[in-house]
């Protein structure tokens, strides 16, 4: 759509001679011949540039400009100033006008002028349209899980994004640390400075300490050049530390420092550096069985467990396969350019009672494996690997497999029946001759949790 250019002037010739500049430019603008009715048109909708006189019979030009920004703060307003007048449109700028222009008008000027102007609001609207993206593209509301379990995670999330506290979110390989970081990072003040992000298991011991707090040319073999760290690249954001029980424990001393000082130095520097960083730690170990076990510092543990996060596995969310699954089947059909691929019962009851090691990421895995491969509409046992097939023990003569504990058969009744009934824990209670609370017992026993 072709930007909508509002001209305001009392000179007639002035309003005449702009418009035909930017009708020569391929725009269509409006032209009135004083702010009041300037403000009228605005008040009816919006327009992308506004370009008014200085000085007006009634409202001023800086009567103009604060009446847009107040209407529409994308607006971008060019002020028309004779030469006596420049510093008053400089004050204008500050205010929120984006440039001036002085008298006589040059028309190749101004047409330079018209367009840095309408390249700024384009961008400007891109890069907030962007950000809104990347919000929701990590937005805490958005990661899936209606189990009350993940509803306490929601919950806690919403409680901490807002503070510049540290956070150790722990849970297995695949639960969705990095997400919640992000969401967390994109949920707080600080959603417009870096998010930086340090795989401490991916890196050699060796370039770990570089890599966090950088390094001087001739530090050490192959200190080329002075490098910034991580620690200095988040500067005034966030810097997420994935598999934080991967640091060296010679490390962890300046780490913690860092932490308590707000500050460090660079590899082969004396010059102290002083940050804002808010700092996301991950660990998919226990790090007090790491600290029991001498590989972790206890004081470095307690200054990152300020707010501590807890990632359920996938095991312990029954209630959110079908729906994790129905994301999935519809974000890979979609990427594919399928109509959107079903899951039979049987595949879903194989879900149902497998373990999930690796937890969310393995159950996307499989299922984008399965729109990939799978000719069929709806996809089968048959389309899933085997360690998933065989998740659930085979039932045999009216029973289990045997060898099964009884606590492991009490448990796949128990899951059978809920499967069977839809989740509904008072019908499958009633089936089992047990009370509803017995059952909600048994499913905490067993590590699982769901609502009816």
């Amino acid at each position: 759509m072709k930007p909508k250019i509002l001209i305001v002037d009392d000179e007639e010739i002035v309003r005449e001679f702009i418009s035909e500049v930017l009708i020569r430019m391929g725009h269509a603008p409006l032209s009135v011949s004083s702010g009041e009715m300037a403000v009228e048109h605005m008040e009816q909708g919006e327009f992308d540039l506004v370009i008014t006189d200085f000085k007006m019979p009634g409202m001023s030009g800086v009567g103009v400009l604060k009446r847009t920004l107040q209407l529409w703060p994308d607006c971008r307003v060019i002020i028309i100033t004779a030469f006596g007048t420049i510093e008053q449109a400089v004050d204008a700028m500050k205010i929120g006008a984006h440039d001036y222009v002085t008298k006589p008008i040059s028309p190749d000027h101004l047409e330079m002028v018209i367009n840095k102007a309408l390249e700024y609001k384009t961008l400007k609207v891109e890069n907030r349209q962007l950000k809104r993206e990347v919000g929701d593209k990590y937005s805490f509301e958005n990661i899936i899980g209606k189990s009350a379990v993940m509803q306490e995670v929601f919950e806690l999330i919403r409680r901490a994004s807002p503070s510049d506290s540290t956070i150790l979110i722990n849970g297995e390989s695949g639960t969705g640390k990095e997400l919640v970081a992000k969401a967390i990072h994109y949920h707080s003040s600080r959603v417009d400075a870096p998010f930086i992000k340090m795989n401490c298991a991916a890196l050699p011991e060796g370039l770990i300490e570089s890599e966090l707090f950088g390094h001087e040319k001739g530090a050490f073999t192959g200190a080329i050049r002075a490098t910034r760290g991580r620690f200095e690249m988040a500067d005034g954001g966030t810097l997420l530390l994935d598999e934080i029980s991967e640091i060296p424990p010679a490390l962890q001393a300046k780490l913690l420092r860092v932490l308590q000082e707000n500050e460090f130095e660079r590899i082969g520097s004396g010059q102290t550096i002083k940050i804002d960083v808010r700092v996301i730690a991950t660990s998919n170990r226990d790090l007090k069985d790491e600290i029991n076990n001498g590989n972790f510092r206890s004081d470095l543990y307690y200054r990152l467990n300020v707010i501590p996060i807890d990632l359920p596995p996938l095991r312990q969310r029954l209630d959110d396969i079908s729906l994790l699954s129905e994301y999935f089947l519809n974000k890979y059909s979609q990427k594919m350019g399928l109509p959107t691929k079903t899951l039979s019962d049987k595949v879903m009851h194989m879900f149902m009672g497998y373990s999930w090691p690796g937890n969310v990421r393995e159950l996307e895995n499989v299922i984008e494996r399965a729109v990939v491969i799978s000719k069929a509409q709806e996809l089968r046992p048959a389309d899933f690997p085997p360690d998933i097939t065989a998740g659930i023990p085979t039932m045999i003569s009216g029973g289990m497999d045997v060898g099964i504990s009884i606590g492991d058969a009490e448990k796949i009744l128990i899951l059978k029946t809920l499967r069977a009934h839809a989740g509904n824990k008072s019908k499958a209670a009633e089936v089992l001759g047990i009370s509803t609370r017995t059952l909600r017992n048994k499913l905490h026993e067993y590590g699982l949790s769901g609502s009816d």
